[in-house]
């Protein structure tokens, strides 16, 4: 990857002509009207429905509709901008509001790579993902620091915790932003991430298949195994890479879901807690000593393919505490990368095929809704066949077993049941390939 200079600016002319836009490719097979909403927000939809309505918007010279998809390289005639109209709706443009000199050199300093379609930083502890009620402080306050005064804010794509430190991928472009999004709701996205816990599990290398739910009368902002139908199909696996006697164990975690808390909850509800998690730990989860209390949660490596084909694979140096406290327990920081499965690219030829065979697909539904619109009358709001095939993408995993509802009603407890089904079990036997792509 590549540092890069966002460009200022993507149309033609000034707000009081008609202007051109090329169709740049992170907005191929978009909607005329989700277009708009990128590039153009301070235009309603009422206002782009009327512009369509009467044939001022053009795509390569002809008339459009707002359902009108996309493709990369076409010529998009726009009217003059004018002023708002009353009763049109539009959000007009956005104000930026100005960071201090403080954050931009805060947001400058956690950059590990970047390059036109995706920045990638360290996030430290501490330092919240997004605001909320009471958070100021946060990765989403800073994103402006990236991004020139006519360039596209960019975008978070995933989250970590407020504790949690590591890899944080952002993406550059509305078009990149949807790329990634893809990639992490599709489960192909790897995520490595390292932690000190408790003890030492007796199986070194486990998948834990326990379901999560929020629990109750926590607002939302705790989660618990729950075993009943509400609990979400959650699955992690982990490997032991070092231990202290009994006392701790350094283990790789790699998240094939991706649940709140779902790391935090998993490592405690089978017995070793996370080093500093006294959320869900208590006071079982602090080692005595000097070792530090904060959270030893780290992002230490993510791996995604890139818009354009390359990969991205990333690595985050620890942070202070952390690092400090490999070393009082013994561990040697340059052991613990362990390797993985080699990553599966696909060629160019073979990505425009899928692309264009997605796009046909598209239209062919949008032609049956068409057909039956006039044949049926309004919709009667039946299934739909997006809805099915994205369930097969993001539901549960293939081959696991189905669970048994809960004998009693509510959700469960966290911990193993007695004379259940063991919540971990052993990874499989193949051992993954050395070979990989190597680090950046």
């Amino acid at each position: 990857m590549t540092s890069f200079k966002a460009p200022h600016g993507k149309g033609h002319g000034n707000a009081d002509a008609v202007r051109q836009f090329t169709i740049k490719r992170d907005d191929n097979d978009v909607r005329l009207d989700r277009w708009f909403k990128r590039n153009l927000p301070e235009v309603s939809f009422a206002m782009v429905s009327r512009w369509a309505r009467t044939g001022q918007i053009r795509v390569d010279g002809k008339r459009a509709d707002v359902d009108t998809r996309l493709a990369t390289g076409q010529v998009l005639r726009v009217p003059p901008a004018g002023g708002p109209v009353p009763g049109m709706g539009g959000k007009g443009p956005r104000t930026r509001k100005p960071l201090t000199e403080e954050q931009i050199q805060l947001a400058e300093s956690i950059v590990l790579e970047q390059d036109r379609a995706a920045i990638v930083i360290n996030k430290p502890p501490g330092l919240a993902t997004q605001g909320g009620s009471g958070t100021h402080e946060h990765v989403d306050g800073l994103l402006d620091a990236y991004a020139p005064d006519n360039a596209p804010r960019p975008r978070l794509v995933h989250r970590l915790d407020k504790d949690t430190s590591g890899v944080l991928l952002v993406a550059r472009t509305p078009g990149s932003a949807a790329f990634f999004s893809k990639r992490f709701s599709g489960r192909t996205a790897r995520k490595i991430y390292w932690a000190l816990v408790m003890g030492v599990p007796d199986i070194h290398d486990g998948m834990i298949e326990l379901p999560l739910a929020k629990q109750p009368g926590t607002g939302g902002e705790k989660m618990m195994v729950d075993e009943s139908e509400h609990g979400l199909p959650s699955r992690t696996r982990y490997r032991v890479i070092d231990r202290a006697g009994n006392r701790a164990a350094w283990v790789e975690l790699q998240p094939f879901t991706g649940r709140t808390h779902q790391l935090r909850v998993h490592m405690a509800a089978i017995g070793h807690p996370i080093v500093g998690d006294g959320k869900y730990g208590g006071q079982a989860a602090f080692l005595s000593g000097s070792i530090s209390r904060k959270l030893h949660l780290h992002a230490r490596r993510l791996r995604i393919e890139h818009p354009e084909g390359d990969l991205i694979d990333v690595t985050a140096p620890l942070p202070e505490h952390f690092a400090k406290s490999l070393e009082q327990l013994g561990f040697t920081e340059s052991e613990g990368d362990l390797p993985l499965e080699a990553p599966v690219l696909v060629d160019p030829k073979t990505q425009e095929k899928r692309v264009a065979k997605a796009h046909a697909k598209q239209y062919r539904k949008e032609r049956r809704g068409e057909r039956r619109k006039r044949a049926d009358g309004p919709a009667t709001g039946g299934s739909r066949k997006p809805t099915g095939q994205r369930a097969k993408i993001v539901g549960k995993p293939a081959g696991k077993p189905a669970g048994k509802p809960a004998p009693k009603a509510g959700p469960k407890a966290a911990g193993p049941k007695a004379g259940a089904k063991p919540a971990v079990r052993r990874a499989p036997a193949k051992a993954p390939s050395a070979k990989g792509p190597a680090k950046r």
